[in-house]
């Protein structure tokens, strides 16, 4: 086959590719999109080495995603071995967040300065050193410190990822892309539970770290060897100004959403109200300051992507079935233990058949993108996880294992038919010059929506309970008032889903592509 992508392909295996060169030796980002899509149409694949390029992002955003979650089971248990709060152990997974959130607004910039092989490397170790700390951690601080260091680089490979697929990958074969990314967002998390559960009552959960590190380590070497230059390097310089406001502003409002929970329970040292006001002030002037640097194409973030209608009705989407799944993620197994008293095991495999299936039929609901568009699927999985919301708050003392197992199989399907077709859409909306911005956006999107539905399931259930108990309640009874009444909050959010749904659309180029495939 004599196609342009071949020829692209040929040049990528080449000596004479550079680090920092594009993939093609002239500007990679907007030709690739309409070069692989010449390719695709006459070829139906992508090229070898575009393909382990994307099979390695894959495998290592899901082994650092899988972390997200992965400690949910474990708080209880480490509440003991550390003597420590649940809203303080909350923190393994909100520190996560608040870490994510913080870098993931700079990496559309270091996408384009850094080359792909370099930054892969250094998120990788990170994370790397990150999960062996983690793993020898002696006290609850330093096991805090471990799980920064492994967001941050976990922060570096979801833009990376998300940029690379628009690059390399034709719009007419997006969504089945974007469906195997789907597993990676959605899929890791649901089964980060069961992995901590199956690990904590077989060998303690400092194993949970052990498991994860050798697998870390592969994608480490296998990158490093396999990783080609993707996109167009920039010279542009960062701006100096925009880091300190953008870690303010992003920093303050997460963790101002994560200190609610501890505010409830009377616990930590900074008023809430004091961090919302740092935050909301820097996060303003730091999206003031990219408005007038993006005129120059300089800026951090450019903001530019929110001139596509699609991309951002597709955004605050994803922001509201983000919280509810990460809310649910960490309320259903503390309704489990603390409510129903059940082991960590058993806690973790509520999950699992959800997580299996939402693997299972994300490239399905790819494919079904690529031919149909986003609403066949948007409409029913927004009412899936409308109705899973709806149902979990009628949970009580006599809920059943397989009421929780069924619930969250209806979840985990309504997430990945929701999940793809916004990702897709949104990004594919965006001119090709801005994906690592898109990227970018999307990215912080989902860390704050995580951190924000982490923060607001934690409280209410903090608050429900507290109430409870003030009326005479049990330990138990109080968690069960307390998990009804944030569920209850969830099931509202998740109306406001089942309406923004219906005005995400497919981007006209990509229909276009599809007609003309």
């Amino acid at each position: 086959m004599t196609s342009q992508t071949d020829t692209s392909a040929a040049r990528v295996a080449t000596p004479e590719v550079g680090e920092g060169a594009s993939l093609s030796g002239a500007p990679a980002v907007a030709p690739a999109a309409g070069t692989a899509a010449t390719g695709a149409s006459s070829t139906h694949k992508l090229p070898v080495a575009h393909r382990n390029v994307i099979a390695v992002l894959m495998v290592s955003a899901f082994t650092v995603i899988l972390n997200e979650t992965v400690m949910s089971v474990a708080i209880p248990v480490l509440q003991k071995d550390f003597g420590i709060s649940p809203s303080t152990g909350q923190w393994l997974t909100t520190v996560f967040m608040l870490t994510m959130a913080v870098i993931i607004p700079i990496t559309g910039f270091l996408i384009q300065r850094i080359s792909t092989r370099k930054l892969f490397v250094a998120a990788m170790t990170l994370f790397s050193l990150g999960t062996l700390t983690a793993a020898l951690a002696p006290v609850f601080p330093v096991l805090l410190v471990a799980r920064v260091v492994q967001a941050s680089g976990t922060a570096i490979m979801m833009p990376l990822l998300m940029t690379t697929v628009m690059t390399l990958v034709p719009p007419a074969r997006r969504g089945l892309m974007m469906g195997n990314i789907s597993v990676v967002i959605s899929v890791a998390p649901a089964l980060g539970p069961t992995l901590s559960g199956l690990i904590i009552d077989n060998f303690g959960w400092r194993w949970i770290f052990g498991v994860v590190l050798p697998i870390a380590l592969a994608a480490l070497i296998f990158g490093a060897k396999w990783m080609v230059p993707v996109g167009e390097m920039s010279g542009a310089r960062i701006d100096v100004v925009s880091i300190p406001l953008a870690l303010l502003g992003f920093g303050g409002l997460v963790y101002g959403l994560a200190s609610i929970g501890q505010a409830a329970a009377g616990e930590g040292s900074i008023p809430v109200w004091v961090l919302f006001t740092v935050g909301g002030v820097a996060l303003l002037l730091f999206l003031g300051r990219q408005l007038l640097l993006q005129r120059k194409d300089r800026a951090l973030l450019d903001l530019r992507v929110f001139a596509s209608p699609i991309f951002s009705v597709a955004m605050v989407s994803m922001l509201i079935a983000t919280m509810t799944m990460f809310g649910t993620f960490i309320l259903v197994p503390l309704f489990a233990q603390n409510g129903l008293g059940l082991d960590a095991l058993t806690t973790g495999l509520i999950t699992l058949p959800g997580g299996l299936l939402m693997g299972i039929a994300s490239p399905f609901i790819g494919r079904i993108y690529d031919a149909r568009g986003p609403r066949l699927l948007l409409v029913p999985g927004s009412l899936l996880i409308s109705g899973a919301l709806w149902l979990l708050t009628t949970v009580n003392a006599q809920t059943s294992v397989w009421m929780l197992v069924i619930t969250n199989i209806a979840l985990s399907v309504g997430l990945a038919a929701t999940f793809t077709p916004l990702m897709t859409s949104g990004l594919g909306s965006v001119r090709p010059n801005l994906y690592s911005h898109g990227s970018a956006v999307l990215g912080t999107f989902q860390q704050v929506a995580a951190a924000a539905g982490t923060a607001l399931f934690v409280t209410v259930l903090s608050v429900g309970a507290a109430a409870a108990v003030g009326n005479g309640a049990g330990n138990a009874a109080a968690t069960i008032a307390g998990t009804q009444t944030a569920f209850l909050v969830g099931a509202f959010m998740s109306l406001a889903l089942v309406v923004a749904v219906w005005f995400v659309k497919k981007p006209a180029h990509a229909v276009e592509g599809v007609a003309g495939h």
